[in-house]
């Protein structure tokens, strides 16, 4: 999205306030601010078949995957989810074919270039990127499985027609993949860095690119 001044016109102001207003009570649960470490690839070295090793790596990939700052963009249906929990986005969104929301309501009437900071919430910040938007419907994650998860991620006529080089330069140099790891306060981070995803990533395509069972 475009970077935004801090003077908001008023119907943005009003749509920032209602999903303050709406999201607080909703919002109790401790957000923790780092998911842990990732396994470095070295790790996997002493799996002797190479398809063995290639799944494993993949399944340690998949806990960045299917951490909720990435699988609530990546919902099961058009609209966003939210918060450790990914309940519905509030307010409701329909994200259209533009994966940035409906004309009106756009996700840039909330969701600058960077993090913004709230003062008195519950909720402490609204999470932002330059390229802030919705995954596509091909690339829907929630409710799949790490192996499900795994076929669409090297389906080029499901992941946006990627290569296997495009996957790994993709996972370790999108803005807002790394985003995730820099949330905003109030916002839990997946485990690892977004270079460590990238050598996973790598790792498990040199292996062959084969899915968990």
């Amino acid at each position: 999205m475009f970077r935004r001044t801090l003077a908001l016109p008023l119907a943005a102001a009003l749509a920032v306030g209602g999903l303050i207003a709406a999201f607080d009570p909703i919002s109790g649960y401790a957000e923790t601010p780092g998911g842990g470490a990732l396994k470095p690839v070295a790790e996997f070295s002493s799996i002797a078949d190479a398809s063995a090793r290639s799944k494993a790596i993949f399944a340690e990939a998949s806990r960045v995957l299917t951490h909720p700052r990435c699988i609530n963009c990546h919902p099961a249906t058009r609209s966003p989810t939210q918060g450790e929990d990914m309940h519905p986005h509030v307010p409701l969104m329909i994200a259209a074919d533009s994966s940035m929301g409906p004309a009106g309501l756009a996700c840039s009437t909330c969701h600058g270039a960077e993090n913004r900071q709230i003062v008195g919430s519950r909720l402490k910040s609204i999470p932002g990127n330059a390229h802030w938007q919705l995954a596509p419907e091909s690339m829907a994650w929630q409710g799949l499985s790490v192996r499900e998860i795994c076929e669409q991620v090297k389906d080029t006529e499901r992941n946006g027609n990627r290569s296997h080089a495009d996957l790994v330069k993709h996972m370790g140099e999108d803005h807002l993949v790394g985003w995730a790891w820099h949330p905003g306060e109030g916002r839990s981070a997946p485990p690892g860095s977004q270079p460590e995803l990238a050598a996973l990533i790598a790792a498990w395509v040199e292996t062959g690119a084969e899915c968990p069972d």
